[in-house]
């Protein structure tokens, strides 16, 4: 549940509370010497008195939190307060959010390509991690106190949240909140692709495009845990030392090379396995990349994001080239086609809780660990997403809730203050340019207009000679 829905349900959060909490005495009590049975009698036979004074105490409950306010570019999420402590369902518990994880469909989200997202103003932000706060009635498998994980639909990226139980997972021993923020979307994707999807067994081979994003390692990390296999890897050439040392066989600089062919020199039959989260045209050559008994699974469509907004062609050319095929032309190449999208298994709990238990006895055993790239503050969200979007991460990129040092926030002023100086310098540069070849046109119209003046003038003057010369 996101913050927006607190402030609709004050009231049933005052409710419980009196129903949990000793009446105070009211104001108009007498002196501290009346007999405490007097003054409880008292107390009970003026509830609207007591509900009148807590009322205000659970207002001025403020936290902060990320909203998408509309679709577009980096500025279009912003750092709101909130007024209203979240009031719990039967089988929530109330987290105090401690970091968050930035995913590839967060940023999707804020251009409008997410549709597991509701339409702005809303909280994004599908894991979390931090600790229990209260639990809410029918709650038996968690306490205050508990550090906690969370994977939910939406509505992380804030101080405060209200989640199902259900959907929290306890943080093993030694793991710290911003590696338990970064692991259940990448893990839990990454392990069921390959495993639930892949069948992944010793000998074989596979694909991670984006082999330096949070689901590229641990994929990588997850193709470790069998014997032999061998791992391709598409990243920036700055980017192949790290994804080399963290067990990628063959790193491939996607910018540079056609990683078809580079794979096909490696490997002529082609590959196990391939993780597709490009879509478009890329889909077609990984299916052509499988060898027989292949398997293709296709998790998003990362071609569509071209700059901070919505880019229509980007989104047309994907659309364009969407793969499909025949039944029979799978029966023929005997290869499988499969789609993962974890945003549509969030009502399947059971199965998420057996996936997350293996990840995190792994996680145990030390065969995993989360990579964290960088953390950021809440107020430097643009910048998070800004450097995720660039492709500049290596690892996971982690929002903490931790308010920023005065001095950051100066200093975060003073890089928006130049960002805008920039902007409006551009702004002069660009009309100044539009000025010029305005200016520009303007001569080449006169230069046009010129001949044709004089044309007119020159026969006037062959007819005057003709006249001459007839007389």
């Amino acid at each position: 549940m996101s913050g927006e829905d607190a402030p609709a349900q004050q009231q049933n959060a005052v409710d419980q509370k009196q129903e949990t909490k000793p009446a105070e005495e009211p104001k108009a009590e007498p002196p501290k010497t009346e007999s405490a049975p007097a003054a409880a009698a008292e107390a009970a036979a003026t509830p609207a008195a007591t509900t009148a004074e807590k009322v205000p105490e659970e207002e001025t409950f403020t936290y902060r939190a990320l909203v998408l306010t509309g679709y577009g570019g980096y500025d279009k999420v912003k750092l709101q307060v909130k007024k209203g402590k979240p009031a719990l369902k039967a089988g929530e518990v109330l987290v105090r959010v401690k970091a968050c994880g930035l995913n590839f469909a967060d940023l999707m989200a804020r251009q409008g390509l997410y549709d597991r997202l509701p339409s702005p103003p809303v909280t994004p932000g599908m894991e979390c991690s931090g600790v229990v706060e209260a639990v809410g009635e029918e709650v038996t498998d968690r306490k205050v106190g508990d550090r906690v994980m969370v994977l939910n639909r939406f509505g992380l990226w804030q101080e405060v949240a209200a989640v199902p139980a259900s959907h929290t997972f306890l943080i093993p021993e030694g793991m710290s909140f911003e590696e338990a923020a970064a692991l259940p979307v990448n893990y839990i994707t990454a392990y069921m692709m390959l495993f639930d999807f892949g069948n992944l067994r010793p000998n074989q081979s596979v694909l991670v495009h984006a082999a330096a994003g949070g689901v590229g390692i641990a994929a990588t990390q997850l193709c470790k845990t069998v014997k032999d296999v061998t791992v391709f890897g598409t990243a920036s050439a700055s980017k192949h030392e790290t994804i080399s040392q963290g067990g990628v066989t063959h790193a491939i600089d996607y910018r540079t090379k056609d990683y078809v062919e580079e794979v096909r020199k490696i490997s002529p039959k082609g590959l196990d396995i391939i993780l597709d989260p490009l879509g478009g045209s890329d889909t077609h050559k990984a299916y052509n990349l499988l060898k027989p008994m292949g398997k293709l699974i296709t998790y998003g469509a990362a071609n569509m994001l071209a700059g901070q907004k919505k880019n229509l062609i980007a989104v047309a050319k994907n659309w364009y080239h969407q793969f499909s095929i025949h039944t029979l032309s799978l029966i023929q190449g005997n290869k499988s086609v499969c789609g993962f999208h974890l945003g549509y298994l969030d009502g399947e709990t059971e199965l998420i809780s057996q996936v997350m238990s293996t990840v995190l006895d792994l996680y145990k055993q030390g065969k995993i660990k989360p990579r964290i790239d960088s953390t950021w503050h809440l107020e430097q969200v643009g910048d998070a997403m800004r450097k995720m979007q660039e492709r500049n991460n290596i690892g996971k990129v982690i929002l903490t809730t931790e308010p920023m040092p005065e001095e950051e926030k100066k200093e975060e002023a003073k890089k928006e203050d130049k960002k805008e100086d920039k902007k409006k310098e551009d702004k002069k540069k660009e009309d100044k340019k539009k000025d010029d070849a305005k200016k520009e046109e303007k001569k080449d119209d006169k230069k046009k207009e010129e001949p044709k003046k004089e044309e007119p003038k020159k026969e006037e003057e062959k007819k005057e000679e003709v006249k001459k010369e007839e007389k």
